[in-house]
This record gives structure tokens, sequence and C-alpha cells, in this order.
């Protein structure tokens, strides 16, 4: 693949390749409609032109609020292509959250979406001293701001501008700052991560050689993106990736309309979080076994003899009933991921290895990579040609060095890391030290070069007696019961470890029906029965775990963990310092009890 000097160049590149081929994917009024390759740089082109007629100059920061959709792609990319810098928002954004970021990066205007978003957004926009304009996707009515207000289409309409022309005056090297994307906060307030030209392009170089060096090729790829675009793995993943690889770009309507769009788009990579795994994995299931049956009976064989397939202890006896298994059921298991899925690509957080052998049991291909936002941010993939491990989040990129600290950190060096944390030198210099990035990961690296995680640095539990417990782990396994939604253990300093726990809706519901409850949660978290059948599940998972791991104790949360009620990010990361704010009072009485 080229060495481009810049995302802008390769964008250009591959629309001038490409022409009128479709790109970009939308659903309007039951149809998806394309954006061809052509339109969509003739757009970009405009949309610089327009941002530097209304005084945006190199080096200014502009923030992008909006949904996953064309316009979010052509935004970015006119951003960099006029020489400034995109700051990415999460949608889910609260007017804080906005107003740290626009104070914080000095943001000179905003593209929004839509007005919905803008109601949230624009408080912190007037309190601001720097921002200038705000662009709207879609209509907007926002009264008297005093700030100009344009419309996205309008700009792109009353400036014009050759392609061919803004592609040659992107003389931007790989060293210069593409964008400041914003940490989603697990443990406190974002921080913005300078990202250049050249981390992104490395990443997209290396993801894209594993696809081409791995998998069957196919005339074209097609992505399916539905992670948010401004969490940098998608922007880089299923954004940039896709651009490097000419590949088209389908944007899903909903996460609850995700599995149609899987089977309607059919693409042949995806982007995913391990959170996702785990509700396929319990739907897949919930569904073939209220089928009952033969279907029931292979779900179970598969599971069988995929892992003792992955363990390398398949029997000849089970041959027959391994060809049997991928004649009659892995058929019907690819087509609801629409029949040409090469891989879904899982990041973000550690996959429980129980989840990734069902998928692996029953035919999907997945590769489960790590990385973060300072370093591009894949920094390793498995690859199925060295041999995927479900404990492994694989060997690194093409071009990237990842050695193990003597207390097990890991860190990583190359030009996918980052340049620093916007405006912030001191917490630039707690994590890049002689050009090696400290990831906060504790982790190892086996014989043929794999990465294995333990846990985040910081989020080891250390019990009274100073052993360590990784609290991921542990979660990821009472999650793998049915009776347990989500889940979050603490223990720090303490003589044994204690959980909050969500009871899964549909179990509760279930239980609810068989024992004549109307399920009303306050009543029903002091029925003696319904704790007991949670108290087994955590049992059944306390046989799997060490005795310093196992959960003693626990409590029952007051709803789901959602990303509306500030509990998760918008990667579907628990945020464990507003959970312990919320719970810590009732987690810290077990110990009492």
């Amino acid at each position: 693949m080229e060495r481009f000097p810049n995302l802008v160049t390769m964008f250009f590149t591959r629309a001038r390749e490409k022409g009128d081929a479709p790109f970009l994917w939308a659903k309007r009024e039951g149809a998806w409609i394309a954006t061809s390759w052509a339109e969509a740089a003739r757009q970009v082109a405009s949309l610089a032109t327009a941002l530097r007629a209304i005084g945006i100059e190199r080096g200014d920061r502009v923030m992008l609020v909006a949904e996953n959709r064309p316009e979010w792609c052509l935004s970015d990319l006119a951003i960099m292509a006029s020489g400034a810098i995109t700051v990415p928002a999460y949608t889910t954004n609260t007017e804080r959250d906005h107003a740290h970021i626009i104070e914080n990066s000095g943001a000179r205007a905003v593209i929004v979406s839509t007005q919905k978003l803008a109601r949230t957004l624009m408080p912190a926009v007037l309190r601001s001293s720097t921002v200038q304009a705000v662009i709207g996707m879609e209509e907007m009515r926002l009264g008297q701001t005093g700030i100009g207000v344009h419309d996205w289409h309008a700009l792109i309409a009353a400036h014009p501008a050759d392609p061919a022309r803004i592609a040659a005056e992107a003389d931007f090297t790989r060293e210069d700052t593409a964008c400041i994307i914003y940490t989603s906060g697990t443990g406190g307030a974002p921080r913005g991560v300078m990202q250049h030209h050249g981390a992104i392009l490395h990443n997209a170089a290396g993801c894209a050689a594993i696809i081409a060096e791995d998998f069957p090729a196919t005339d074209e790829e097609v992505f399916l993106s539905f992670l948010p675009l401004s969490h940098a793995y998608e922007h880089t993943g299923g954004q940039h990736m896709p651009i490097s690889l000419g590949g088209q770009i389908y944007y899903a309507e909903s996460l609850d309309r995700l599995a149609a769009n899987i089977e309607e788009v059919r693409p042949t990579i995806m982007f995913v979080v391990p959170r996702l795994f785990e509700v396929l994995r319990t739907r897949i299931a919930k569904a073939i076994a209220k089928q009952g049956g033969a279907s029931a009976y292979l779900l179970e064989r598969a599971i069988e003899i995929g892992t003792r397939d992955y363990d390398g202890r398949l029997r000849l006896v089970d041959r027959p009933m391994q060809a049997i298994v991928g004649t009659l059921f892995k058929p019907k298991i690819a087509k609801k991921f629409g029949g040409r899925m090469k891989a879904m690509v899982s990041g973000g957080a550690p996959l429980t290895p129980e989840v990734g052998l069902f998928f692996h049991a029953i035919g999907v291909t997945f590769l489960q990579g790590y990385g973060q936002t300072e370093a591009g941010p894949v920094i390793s993939c498995n690859r199925p040609r060295a041999g995927i491990r479900m404990d492994s989040v694989g060997p690194p990129l093409a071009d990237t060095e990842v050695r193990i600290a003597e207390d097990g950190e890991i860190l990583v060096r190359g030009e996918l890391v980052m340049h620093g944390y916007w405006r912030d030198e001191a917490a630039t210099a707690r994590v890049l030290k002689d050009g090696w990035l400290h990831t906060g990961d504790i982790g190892e690296i086996d014989a043929a070069g794999r990465i294995a995680i333990t846990d985040r640095k910081k989020d080891l539990i250390i019990n009274d007696k100073g052993d360590n417990v990784a609290p991921q782990k542990v979660e990821g396994m009472l999650t793998l019961q049915p009776e347990i939604g989500q889940a979050m253990i603490a223990g720090d300093r303490r003589p044994y470890m204690v959980a909050l726990i969500v009871p899964d809706p549909e179990w509760t519901q279930g239980w609810c029906a068989a024992n004549g409850d109307t399920c009303d949660f306050a009543r029903l978290s002091e029925n003696s029965d319904y704790r007991a059948a949670l108290s087994a599940a955590v049992e059944r998972t306390n046989k799997d775990l060490s005795v310093t791991e196992r959960i003693r104790r626990f409590v029952l949360a007051d709803g789901a963990f959602t990303i509306e009620n500030e509990q998760m990010t918008p990667s579907l990361k628990i945020r464990r310092h507003v959970l312990r704010q919320v719970y810590g009072e009732r987690m810290d009485a077990l110990y009492r009890a």
C-alpha cells in the first residue's frame, strides 16, 4: 500500500481512482442511498473552501458533534483539508462535557447535525469566548446568538471547488496533528489526545495488511459503521481504514436495528466492542433454546466440538458431527451475519474467553485487538495465520514496538504513538518517556509474540493481604451467568471481593412469571428467593475463580448501567468512579454486614 503524506491526500487519491463508484451509504425513507467517491470529493473540497471563507485558519480547532452519517465523514475530511484540526465530541455529552472540550481545545467553530443535539451544545457554545461559527447539517433555529450560524449544504453550494486543486494544496505532513480526540473518561475528566496524520495512517496500513494477508481477496470491502465515530476506534477502523482500502461504508440506523442492517448490508468487516459480543451471544443462545429440537442439539454439539477443536483435542469420532454442524448449522448462523463476513474485530476492552469460544464454535470469525486512543488507537490484533488465542490480543501491528516493563506494564513505541495531550504537559510527561508510551495496562508476550492483557494497571484491585485481582476478568465471568446482566466488583485494601450486580432483565421477567410476582423492583430486591437465585449464579462463578477473586457478598444496582446515566462510556465500558460515587456506601456496608 502507498505511503501517503497525510489523510487528505489518501482520500483524494482514492476518490480519483474510484470515481462514480459508491462510497458512503445511509438509509433514507426506507432505502439505502449512496454518495459516490466523486461526489464526496466535491463536497469535501467545497466545504474546506467554505471553512476558510468564514475565517477558519490553519491549525484552528473545529468541533464535530453528530451521529454516524455521511456528513460526519465529509466534515472530518473537509476540516483537515482546510488545514484545521478536527475535535470530535460524543452525541451523548452533557452541556458540561461540551463546555470542557470547547474551553480546553479553544474550538473556533462547531459543526452539529441536529436541532436536538444543538439544544445541549449551544449553552456551552454561548459561554465560550472562542467559538465564532456554528454550522448545522440540518435546519437550525437557534434564535439570536451573536455567533455566525450557517447551513452545511448552503456553504457547500456557495463555495464550489475543484477537488484536484484542494488536493494539491494539502501539504500537511505525517507529523502534523489531524485531530484531538477526547478520551471518554472511565476514571475522570477527559483529556485531549493529539493524533497526528501518521498515527492514523500507520494504523490503517497495519489493519489493511491483516485483511489482505490473512483473508481471501474480494472485489471490494464493505464496512458497517455503528460505534461512535467520535471514538478513536471507529474513527480509524471504521472510517480511515476503509478509505485506505477504497471500500464502502454503510451507516447503521441504530443499535436496535443493527442485526437487521447486518443482514441487509452483508458487510465483510465490522468493528465491535466486547459488550456487543456478549449481547449477541445471549440473544443467539436464547433464540436457539426457544426453537428447541434439532437447532438446540446442534448448538450444544457445535460448542462441544468447537471447544475441543480450539484446545487441539478433536477426536476422530468428532469428525462426522463436525461435518453435520458445518453443513446444517453454521450456514444458518453465517446468513444472520450477512453471509460474507470475513471477521468482526473486537476492541475497546478485554473479551471474556468463554464468549470468544462461543463464536469460534458457531463459525463466526472474530479478531480480538488491543489499543488505546493514545496509540492511533490499534496496537495489536489477532491474526488467523498466527493462531488465534482467546486469551490473547495478538501480535503488534507492523512497524510497532512493544515491550513489557519490570512491573508488567505494556510499553509501546512507533509512529502510532500520540505526540501528547493537548495543553497538558504534565499528563504527557507521565505517559511518554524516552519515546515509549506507558499504556497503564498489565500484560505479557508469549513465545509467538502475542500480547496477553491482564488488566488496567490503575484498575487492579489490591486486597488487604497484597494480592492482586483483575476486576474485568471477574466481571466478565459474572455476566456469563444468565441471571446477571452487568457487574462491577470492588475490594481494594479489603479482606474479600464484593460485587454490584444488575440482574438480567429478561431472566428477571421469566423469574417473575414463574413465581407469580409483578416484578416491582423495590420489592423484588428484598425477595429472599429472588436473591437466592442470584446468589446461586455468583456461586457458580466462584467455582471457576481463585480464593482471592471470589465474591463473598453483593448488592443490587437500582437499574442498568447506561450511557444516559453516565455509568457507561459511549464505548460501553463501565465508569468505575461514577459507580463508586453512586453505590460506594452500599458496597462498603457489605463489609459491616
